[in-house]
């Protein structure tokens, strides 16, 4: 005889307490659901780049493999090919140094090198500093991991830039990481030579490391900078990289943290107890990627500037001011003082115009009248989105 079937009674973590299913996750579950009914939504939230890689990238892919001895686990610090890769990158775009030996540290995507820095620097109840409006998921790992989030103000009227006079009022002395993040998402702000010189003076006369999230640097960018150019940066300061959006690699998983060798064996101590490894052929077509010239970057850009202009069409066509000189692949537009509230606004397009833009209160309070459209979709269907926008929301 069957028994009936019971619920297992078992509690969850408490972390779990602290943070929700991703904004995206859900969302995107929504927007599914609407296009299994026939609605056809575009999609501008997520930036995840829709070019391929160069052909020969994946063309090194595919013959790496084919080597019957590359399947196997790999070192957690990486193949010399990428370490060396990497270390002739950053020499030739940012104009910094790096010992391939051990100032480098290959990731499987940068978003778990938040992870990795977290659990290496800060114990459980420790604060960290991150930014409002700034990248969800700094907030969230730190909340999962127990450390305290203190926030910090990022303002349209000081052009996104960390406020060193409010920071200096603040009682940092429990702080252990800072998280900026330039250029910024999702504001579009572009480094400045400045703002890092002052982000490593900051650093070194509070003690605390600061980590700099650059994986939009190459994106509608002239100057790509680095945090580690800054003399003496290394000393206190980590820097993120990613090839998923400067080589059109988001689902390869690949990218890098740079600092001092000390840091790096601390975060590698992590890694190695985490992770087992990345695919030997993705390092070696990882390599590849980073062989790429000027013609590569411009060639991708080409493609984001004919996008960039139809979002701010878009903006436009919903009454969003937004400033010109936003760099990376999405653009961030103030909603007009007519709307009540931002998801108001992005309801509507979503529902009137079958169109799917982020609000930016998913960033921080900060972010509370503002949209972001992401460029990663092709013209022909961010003209699409424009006419809807048009033709819907008069």
């Amino acid at each position: 005889m069957q028994k009936e079937n019971q619920v297992y009674k078992i509690a969850p973590a408490n972390r779990l307490t602290e943070v929700s299913e991703y904004y995206f996750s859900k969302k995107l579950k929504e927007v599914a659901q609407m296009n299994a009914e026939g609605k056809d939504v575009i999609s501008l939230g997520i930036g995840s780049p829709d070019m391929p890689p160069a052909d020969e990238v994946i063309q090194t892919l595919c013959d790496s493999a084919w080597d019957p001895n590359g399947h196997g686990y790999q070192l957690h610090i990486g193949i010399p090919e990428l370490r060396n890769g990497l270390s002739n990158w950053y020499k030739a775009w940012y104009n910094v140094d790096l010992n391939p030996a051990n100032e480098i540290q290959p990731l499987i995507g940068s978003k778990e090198g938040i992870l990795h820095i977290t659990l290496a620097f800060v114990n459980p109840g420790d604060q960290v500093l991150v930014p409002n409006p700034g990248y969800p998921t700094y907030t969230s790992l730190s909340k999962l991991l127990g450390a305290d989030v203190v926030n910090y103000n990022l303002k349209e009227e000081n052009g996104w830039m960390p406020d060193f006079d409010e920071l200096e009022q603040m009682d940092l002395s429990r702080v252990k990481l800072m998280w900026v993040n330039y250029p910024n998402m999702p504001t579009g702000a572009n480094a400045t030579p400045e703002l890092y010189e002052r982000l490593v003076e900051f650093a070194k006369q509070k003690g605390i490391v600061v980590v700099n999230d650059n994986p939009y640097s190459f994106i509608l960018n002239n100057k790509p900078l680095s945090i580690l150019s800054v003399p003496g940066a290394k000393e206190c300061c980590i820097e993120l990289n990613s090839m998923s959006k400067s080589h059109n690699m988001p689902g390869w998983r690949i990218g890098m943290l740079a600092s001092n060798a000390e840091f790096i064996g601390w975060i590698l101590k992590v890694a190695s107890n985490i992770e087992s490894g990345i695919f030997k052929a993705t390092q070696l077509a990882a390599a590849k990627a980073l062989e790429a010239g000027p013609e590569w970057y411009e060639g991708n850009n080409k493609n984001y500037r004919g996008r960039r202009q139809l979002a701010g069409e878009i903006m436009k066509a919903l009454d969003c001011t937004y400033d010109e000189k936003q760099v990376g692949m999405f653009l961030w537009g103030k909603i007009p003082e007519s709307c009540a509230n931002v998801e108001e606004l992005t309801e509507k397009v979503l529902h009137q115009a079958r169109v799917f833009l982020t609000p930016g209160f998913i960033f921080g309070s900060n972010g509370a009248r503002y949209i972001r459209i992401s460029l990663c979709c092709k013209e022909d269907k961010l003209a699409e989105a424009l006419r809807r926008v048009q033709e819907n929301l008069k």
